[in-house]
């Protein structure tokens, strides 16, 4: 089996010169703020059809600082930084409690890009963690009504049971309250742009927070 699958990866091929031509990252025109650049990245992978742009992967410790990621929806980027949500009493939400920092990572292939993003993360006040949440779909408040992520489960059948009463109540009363419900929102010190090239030439822009606002610089592939 471990032969078959180091074959399968020999295999694949990323970006091949002969069929793949990708857009171009020119730092010199590149907005002054990471966030007018990543709306933009946004939207282009929105309109090239990439599947779930929307989707991040989100790194975080424990407090021996041992890593774990996981893959969450972006639930907005503003000037108050890259949101996301998840119950406070799940693994995450334990981990961001004892050490509030976090590292985001896009990848849209469809264009080659990728996005990364560090920095403290702080939980927005509760008013705003049930109006985003009541938001989203009628399934995303089941979900979040279910409860207890992270726990362990014992069965199947205990998940379809509680599942099925909570989508009962989220379609009963579309404004119930979810107290664990918590809107993270990370303030990015650092946010790097990678623009893949097919000739392995790649772009990689890093933007820096400081004092006077945002630095860029460049980065070795």
């Amino acid at each position: 089996m471990a032969t078959d699958l180091h074959e399968l990866l020999r295999s694949l091929r990323v970006w091949d010169p002969e069929v793949t031509s990708l857009p171009a990252l020119d730092p010199d025109s590149a907005p002054a703020t990471p966030l007018e650049l990543f709306a933009a990245w946004f939207t282009e992978a929105v309109a090239a059809g990439q599947t779930e742009p929307h989707t991040m992967s989100l790194a975080t410790a424990d407090t021996e600082g041992r890593p774990d990621v996981r893959t969450v929806m972006l639930h907005g980027a503003d000037a108050d930084g890259w949101a996301f949500a998840s119950h406070a009493r799940s693994r995450k939400g334990g981990h961001l409690a004892g050490r509030p920092y976090a590292a985001l990572g896009f990848y849209w292939p469809v264009l080659g890009r990728q996005v990364r993003v560090r920095g403290p993360v702080t939980a927005a006040p509760s008013t705003e963690a049930q109006a985003d949440l009541h938001a989203r779909s009628t399934g995303a408040l089941a979900a979040a009504l279910t409860g207890r992520q992270s726990e362990v489960l014992g069965s199947l059948g205990e998940l379809a049971r509680a599942s099925e009463e909570s989508w009962e109540r989220a379609q009963r009363d579309p404004a119930a309250p979810v107290a664990s419900w918590t809107l993270y929102r990370l303030a990015p010190e650092a946010v790097e742009f990678f623009q893949g090239d097919e000739r392995r030439r790649h772009v990689r822009l890093n933007y820096l927070r400081t004092a006077d606002g945002w630095a860029q610089e460049l980065l070795w592939p």
